[in-house]
Protein backbone atom coordinates (compact mmCIF):
# COMPACT_ATOMS: atom_id res chain seq x y z
CA UNK A 1 0.00 0.00 0.00
CA UNK A 2 1.09 3.25 -0.84
CA UNK A 3 1.19 6.14 1.50
CA UNK A 4 -0.37 9.08 0.03
CA UNK A 5 -0.01 12.38 2.11
CA UNK A 6 -2.86 14.63 1.97
CA UNK A 7 -1.53 18.43 0.28
CA UNK A 8 -0.42 20.33 2.54
CA UNK A 9 -1.24 23.72 2.95
CA UNK A 10 1.43 26.04 2.75
CA UNK A 11 -0.37 29.17 3.62
CA UNK A 12 -1.21 27.26 6.67
CA UNK A 13 2.59 26.02 8.30
CA UNK A 14 4.73 28.97 7.40
CA UNK A 15 6.25 30.93 9.67
CA UNK A 16 4.30 34.30 10.85
CA UNK A 17 6.06 37.20 10.35
CA UNK A 18 5.48 39.93 12.79
CA UNK A 19 5.69 43.15 11.62
CA UNK A 20 6.25 46.58 13.41
CA UNK A 21 3.22 47.68 13.96
CA UNK A 22 2.63 51.16 12.57
CA UNK A 23 1.60 52.63 16.60
CA UNK A 24 4.62 51.55 17.70
CA UNK A 25 7.01 53.06 15.12
CA UNK A 26 5.10 56.22 15.72
CA UNK A 27 5.51 56.13 19.02
CA UNK A 28 8.94 55.88 18.75
CA UNK A 29 9.17 58.85 16.47
CA UNK A 30 7.52 60.28 18.67
CA UNK A 31 9.50 59.68 21.39
CA UNK A 32 12.68 60.58 19.55
CA UNK A 33 11.58 64.17 18.66
CA UNK A 34 9.86 65.21 21.96
CA UNK A 35 13.39 63.74 23.58
CA UNK A 36 15.48 65.72 20.53
CA UNK A 37 13.44 69.37 21.63
CA UNK A 38 14.57 68.10 25.19
CA UNK A 39 17.63 68.48 24.59
CA UNK A 40 17.72 71.56 22.00
CA UNK A 41 15.90 73.55 25.14
CA UNK A 42 18.52 72.39 27.69
CA UNK A 43 20.95 73.54 24.84
CA UNK A 44 19.25 77.17 24.29
CA UNK A 45 19.10 77.61 27.82
CA UNK A 46 23.03 76.88 28.63
CA UNK A 47 24.41 78.03 25.65
CA UNK A 48 21.63 80.99 24.43
CA UNK A 49 19.85 80.99 21.40
CA UNK A 50 22.11 79.49 18.35
CA UNK A 51 23.65 81.80 15.54
CA UNK A 52 21.49 82.16 12.60
CA UNK A 53 22.82 81.78 9.09
CA UNK A 54 25.78 83.88 7.88
CA UNK A 55 23.28 85.99 5.76
CA UNK A 56 21.47 86.94 9.34
CA UNK A 57 24.99 87.25 11.47
CA UNK A 58 25.90 89.33 8.22
CA UNK A 59 22.53 91.95 8.58
CA UNK A 60 22.98 91.73 12.67
CA UNK A 61 26.36 93.13 12.33
CA UNK A 62 25.73 95.72 10.11
CA UNK A 63 23.08 97.11 12.10
CA UNK A 64 24.92 97.12 15.45
CA UNK A 65 27.81 99.22 13.68
CA UNK A 66 25.10 101.34 12.19
CA UNK A 67 23.66 101.97 15.58
CA UNK A 68 27.05 102.42 16.85
CA UNK A 69 28.15 104.95 14.60
CA UNK A 70 24.90 107.03 14.63
CA UNK A 71 25.05 107.38 17.86
CA UNK A 72 28.95 108.66 18.27
CA UNK A 73 29.46 112.54 19.43
CA UNK A 74 32.78 113.65 17.87
CA UNK A 75 34.23 115.94 20.49
CA UNK A 76 36.60 117.23 17.56
CA UNK A 77 34.45 118.64 15.20
CA UNK A 78 32.63 120.97 18.12
CA UNK A 79 29.31 121.69 18.93
CA UNK A 80 28.46 124.05 15.49
CA UNK A 81 29.49 120.89 12.85
CA UNK A 82 28.31 118.16 15.51
CA UNK A 83 24.76 117.75 14.18
CA UNK A 84 26.03 118.41 10.34
CA UNK A 85 28.46 115.40 11.16
CA UNK A 86 26.01 112.87 12.22
CA UNK A 87 23.64 113.78 9.53
CA UNK A 88 26.42 112.98 7.37
CA UNK A 89 27.33 109.48 8.72
CA UNK A 90 23.53 108.53 9.31
CA UNK A 91 23.60 109.02 5.36
CA UNK A 92 26.43 107.06 4.85
CA UNK A 93 25.49 104.24 7.10
CA UNK A 94 21.84 104.08 5.36
CA UNK A 95 23.98 103.91 1.89
CA UNK A 96 26.01 101.47 3.32
CA UNK A 97 23.10 98.86 4.83
CA UNK A 98 20.68 100.06 0.74
CA UNK A 99 23.89 98.47 -0.96
CA UNK A 100 24.27 95.56 1.25
CA UNK A 101 20.91 94.66 1.94
CA UNK A 102 20.24 93.29 -2.04
CA UNK A 103 23.42 91.19 -1.83
CA UNK A 104 22.40 89.35 1.46
CA UNK A 105 18.37 89.06 0.02
CA UNK A 106 19.88 88.04 -3.56
CA UNK A 107 22.58 85.31 -2.28
CA UNK A 108 22.28 84.63 0.92
CA UNK A 109 23.79 80.40 0.72
CA UNK A 110 26.97 82.92 -0.62
CA UNK A 111 27.35 84.33 2.88
CA UNK A 112 26.77 80.65 4.27
CA UNK A 113 29.94 78.99 1.64
CA UNK A 114 32.53 81.97 2.42
CA UNK A 115 31.80 81.03 6.46
CA UNK A 116 32.87 77.75 5.99
CA UNK A 117 35.38 78.69 3.50
CA UNK A 118 36.62 81.46 6.06
CA UNK A 119 36.72 78.02 9.01
CA UNK A 120 38.64 76.26 6.51
CA UNK A 121 41.28 78.68 6.48
CA UNK A 122 41.63 79.15 9.60
CA UNK A 123 41.59 75.55 10.75
CA UNK A 124 44.55 75.24 7.93
CA UNK A 125 46.45 78.25 9.60
CA UNK A 126 45.88 76.79 13.06
CA UNK A 127 47.85 73.42 11.94
CA UNK A 128 49.99 75.24 10.50
CA UNK A 129 51.38 76.82 13.29
CA UNK A 130 51.40 74.19 15.65
CA UNK A 131 53.35 72.09 13.49
CA UNK A 132 55.75 75.14 13.22
CA UNK A 133 55.33 75.87 17.14
CA UNK A 134 56.30 71.65 16.97
CA UNK A 135 59.30 72.00 15.01
CA UNK A 136 60.07 75.46 17.19
CA UNK A 137 60.08 73.57 20.26
CA UNK A 138 61.65 70.07 19.42
CA UNK A 139 65.04 72.19 17.98
CA UNK A 140 65.51 74.34 21.40
CA UNK A 141 64.81 70.93 23.24
CA UNK A 142 67.56 69.54 21.47
CA UNK A 143 70.16 72.39 21.44
CA UNK A 144 69.23 71.98 25.83
CA UNK A 145 69.76 68.68 26.03
CA UNK A 146 73.79 69.24 25.54
CA UNK A 147 75.23 71.86 23.64
CA UNK A 148 78.55 70.20 23.70
CA UNK A 149 77.81 66.80 21.47
CA UNK A 150 77.44 66.65 18.06
CA UNK A 151 77.71 69.72 15.02
CA UNK A 152 80.15 72.12 16.03
CA UNK A 153 78.48 74.02 13.90
CA UNK A 154 77.21 77.75 14.52
CA UNK A 155 73.78 77.13 14.73
CA UNK A 156 70.87 79.04 16.42
CA UNK A 157 71.37 79.29 20.12
CA UNK A 158 75.18 77.58 19.73
CA UNK A 159 78.31 79.50 21.73
CA UNK A 160 81.10 80.42 19.39
CA UNK A 161 84.67 81.05 21.49
CA UNK A 162 86.31 83.43 19.52
CA UNK A 163 90.01 83.06 21.88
Amino acid sequence: MSEELPPSDAGEHEAVVEEPRASDADAWATACAEDLEAEKARRRDRHGPPPGSAAEELRKLVDSVADKLSGLQSPLLGAVAGPAAQQVVRQVVEQAKAAVEPVIERNPDVFDHLAAAGNELLAAYRSAVQQQERRWTARTTDLREDPDEGDEGTGPGQRIDLD
